[in-house]
């Protein structure tokens, strides 16, 4: 078992992008003291993806070492909209589209920490009362220089391109957070940093300390492009065990290194010694079904891992359709790209699109390259292949 000195460091430097400040954050550590750790998530699409759970992760390590977690659902700054990764304006969403996201965030971030040692809050709790006068107080921390100031912002005001008076707001509300909770720490992503620094900013004006930092780094979507709800690119924590290990095993193989470090807890002296392994000759592949089983297993399971694995070199590697495929109605005549969109094995049109010009789509193992392509009589009875883990039988109503 790890000393305690062992756990503190891995626990700053594991996945870890950036700690302010480092050496207080330490201190503390080390003193036993118990300290406040907060991390808040805006609601913005249904699902927490595994590059959320990058910090949740990062949480349950704090748990382990007897700290507080305070995880804050933004019901209030989802509405607003963090701009800090928005290369356009952000709009504000819809109290109801916020609400009806949010439905299950703690039970997704239940898979990761334990559900007694946490407090839980919706930051509309206290975000909701507070009066203008408030907001001047907050306001009057900041200048419109540092805000503009942001790589993000000025690149977007250098190409001329709209920044709305409410995303500068955010910050504050989130800073607020921090405040409202008592923080001794927040962490966030590296996207995150202005925001963070906020609530460090902001304390001192309400006779608190200002809290420690800790960021962790941001990893790449099963594309190897940003991980975000909008493109499609996640590993979602409410995903099948099938489709989770699908998704882990289309990951690109660069990118197997940082998932082993960021999402699972494989020990880092095991992970140094797949990466020689590799350096050396190994196949890459039998990395990647190792880190799809620990990523199943941490959110469903050690049994379901190892059905999913199953699976997958039944199905894939092996190449046969499962057995349990599920049957879809088409009317005769019908596009395949709509009816891709209908039956949810596309997200849109255009993701229809490119999936089928990428050669991403099948019947019966033959390519449909053509998205001009017509349902008829000929398809019934046949298998319908999307990527490399959906299946339905077409039929017709």
């Amino acid at each position: 078992m790890e000393n305690k000195e062992q756990q503190i460091e891995e626990l700053l430097t594991r996945g870890v992008a950036e700690v302010i400040d480092k050496e207080h954050l330490r201190k503390r550590l080390l003193s036993g003291e118990k300290l406040r750790i907060k991390l808040g998530i805006d609601p913005t699409s249904p699902n927490i993806h595994i590059g959320r759970a990058v910090l949740l992760l990062k949480l349950r390590d704090f748990q382990n070492l007897g700290h507080k977690i305070i995880f804050i659902v933004g019901d209030f700054t989802g509405q607003i909209g963090d701009t800090s990764d928005k290369d356009s304006e952000r709009p504000m969403l819809l109290q109801e589209q916020v609400v009806s996201n949010m439905q299950n965030y703690l039970e997704q971030a239940f898979k990761i920490l334990d559900r007694e040692k946490t407090e839980t809050h919706y930051n509309s709790e206290w975000l909701s009362k507070i009066d203008l006068l408030e907001l001047g107080k907050m306001a009057s921390v900041f200048s419109l220089h540092e805000f503009a100031s942001r790589e993000v912002i000025a690149r977007r005001l250098s190409t001329g391109k709209r920044v709305s008076f409410h995303e500068m707001l955010y910050p504050l509300f989130q800073g607020y957070d921090s405040i409202a909770v008592k923080a001794d720490v927040e962490i966030g992503g590296t996207d995150q940093r202005f925001n963070l620094l906020a609530g460090r900013t902001l304390q001192p004006k309400y006779d608190q300390e200002p809290q420690d930092v800790l960021m962790t780094n941001l990893i790449l979507g099963t594309d190897g492009r940003k991980m975000s709800s909008s493109w499609g690119n996640t590993i979602n924590l409410l995903d099948t065990p099938n489709d989770m290990f699908g998704k882990v095993m289309s990951v690109p193989d660069e990118l197997i290194m940082s998932y082993f470090v960021h999402c699972t807890r494989v020990s880092m002296t095991d992970i140094a010694k797949i990466a020689e392994d590799i350096v050396t000759g190994a196949n890459p592949r039998d990395a990647k079904v190792r880190l799809a089983r620990e990523i199943v297993a941490l959110y469903h399971g050690a049994d379901e891992a190892e059905k999913a694995e199953a699976y997958f070199i039944d199905t894939f590697s092996k190449k046969h359709i499962p057995e349990d495929v599920k049957e879809i109605h088409c009317q005769e005549g019908s596009k395949l790209l709509d009816v891709l969109v209908q039956q949810n094995l596309a997200e849109s049109k255009s993701d229809a699109r490119r999936k089928m010009e990428q050669g991403g789509v099948s019947i019966d193992d033959k390519k449909i390259t053509d998205i001009s392509t017509l349902v008829d009589k000929n398809f019934a009875g046949k298998v319908l292949r999307v990527g490399k883990k959906d299946f339905a039988r077409i039929l017709f109503e």
